[in-house]
């Protein structure tokens, strides 16, 4: 597909706009290492735990949003570059403030941003999890203020984040 090319341009057919991502499943290196990241971090809450082999993760109380597991990668290392996989997952705040809220969890962590823009449609943190892989944080605009194509397509962009701006908007974690 051509960057501006729609779905509908290939003549497939369209999937049911009710659809969502339901989770991810991770493969990690060490079950421990990883919950410090996502739940003591970013304050996903466990839902369960499979001894040292896997754990399931979510926001809200449902099953799960993000699962561990070592089951083929016990002490393993990232897969080298210029190979296929996993790009990033993305985890949406609702709001500006909870992003910033997670930005301050972030840099009180130490952990380095990889980067930040400005969408247009979204605004979004990019970062590594322990094992390597890439980690977007971000929220979206309302759909009224998406930047448009004069055909009324999305416009979105690459542009610097005021990283200062949205962490003195961060709260002090949910509410």
């Amino acid at each position: 597909m051509q960057p501006n090319e729609s779905e509908g341009d290939r003549g497939s057919a369209t999937i049911d706009p009710r659809v969502e991502i339901g989770h991810v499943h991770l493969k990690v290196a060490d079950i421990e290492r990883s919950l410090g990241f996502y739940h003591e971090v970013l304050g996903f809450e466990v839902q369960e735990r499979w001894g040292g082999e896997a754990a399931f993760i979510s926001a809200g109380g449902y099953h799960h949003h993000i699962a561990l597991n070592t089951w083929q990668s016990r002490g393993g290392g990232p897969p080298p570059p210029g190979t296929t996989g996993l790009f990033h997952l993305a985890v949406r705040y609702p709001t500006r403030g909870a992003l910033g809220d997670a930005l301050r969890r972030v840099v009180d962590a130490g952990i380095r941003l990889d980067g930040a823009s400005d969408h247009g449609v979204s605004e979004a943190l990019y970062l590594r999890d322990p094992d390597q892989n890439g980690v977007e944080l971000y929220r979206d605009r309302p759909r009224d203020e998406w930047p448009r194509r004069p055909d009324g397509g999305i416009a979105m962009y690459n542009a610097p984040l005021d990283l200062a701006a949205l962490l003195r908007e961060g709260g002090d974690g949910p509410a």
